[in-house]
C-alpha cells in the first residue's frame, strides 16, 4: 500500500525559504504559517556549525490530532496523508493543542491571503476560511491530480509537493516509504535518520538525514 514520505537532509538545506515561500504562495496562505524554519547553531571544538530544520505537519501514522477532533473533520487517507473537511471543522481548536509539531493553525481574517499564484488548490476551495483550522497536506491535490495523469510523485515535478519541487538545494524528497525502490527509500537506505518526538509514538512520516 503507497504510503506517502518526506526526507529532508539537514546537511543539503541552505536555509533559504524557497520551500516556505513556494508553499506560501501555492497554498494562498502568510509566509511562515504552515512550513516553518528554524537556524540552530551546533558547538564544535574548534567552530559553530550552522545549520536549518524546516518542518510542516509530519502527517503521523498516529496523529493525536485526529483522536481529538469531536466532528471527523481530520481524517486519516489511506495514503497516510492527514488532511482536514473544512466542511466538517467547527474551530474549536482541541487539534492546535493536540498537536505536538506546532502543525496547524485556525484562520482569522487578519491574515493576508494574497496570492502570486493564480490556480486553485485543494486548500483554496471555499471562499471563506475564517475560523476553521488548516495545516498542510502534502500539496494532495497535485499528488492526485498527478497520479490520475500517470506521474509519479516526487520523480515529476507537476505531481511533487510544492516544496520539495522548489527546493533549491535539493534536500527535500517526496516519494512512497513502503517502496523499497522509490526515491525516499534509496534515499534513506543505510543512512542516519531520525524523526521529531519519536518518545510519544506518533510515528511522523518526516524523516531527518544526518550524515
Amino acid at each position: 500500500m503507497t504510503h506517502w514520505a518526506m526526507v529532508i537532509d539537514l546537511n543539503s538545506c541552505i536555509g533559504c525559504k524557497a520551500c516556505i515561500v513556494a508553499c506560501s504562495q501555492g497554498n494562498n496562505i502568510p509566509e511562515g504559517m504552515w512550513r516553518k524554519h528554524a537556524a540552530l547553531t551546533k558547538p564544535l571544538p574548534e567552530s559553530r556549525k550552522r545549520f536549518t530544520l524546516t518542518r510542516s505537519c509530519m502527517h503521523c501514522e498516529k496523529p493525536p490530532c485526529k483522536s481529538v477532533c469531536p466532528t471527523g473533520a481530520t481524517f486519516q487517507r489511506q495514503d497516510g496523508i492527514v488532511d482536514i473537511d473544512y466542511e466538517k471543522c467547527i474551530g474549536c481548536g482541541y487539534c492546535v493543542l493536540a498537536c505536538p509539531y506546532d502543525a496547524r493553525t485556525i484562520y482569522r481574517y487578519q491574515h493576508n491571503f494574497q496570492s502570486a499564484i493564480d490556480r486553485p488548490t485543494s486548500n483554496q476551495k471555499h471562499e471563506s476560511r475564517e475560523g476553521v483550522c488548516t495545516k498542510c497536506n502534502f500539496c494532495a491535490d497535485r499528488i492526485d491530480t498527478g497520479c490520475e495523469k500517470g506521474l509519479i510523485p516526487g520523480l515529476d515535478v507537476d505531481a511533487t509537493p510544492l516544496c520539495v519541487a522548489t527546493c533549491s538545494g535539493g534536500a527535500l524528497s517526496f516519494g512512497d516509504i513502503d517502496d523499497p525502490e522509490s526515491s525516499v527509500s534509496r534515499l534513506m537506505s543505510g543512512r542516519k535518520t531520525f524523526r521529531l518526538s519519536t518518545g510519544i509514538e506518533t510515528f511522523p512520516s518526516v524523516f531527518y538525514l544526518i550524515d
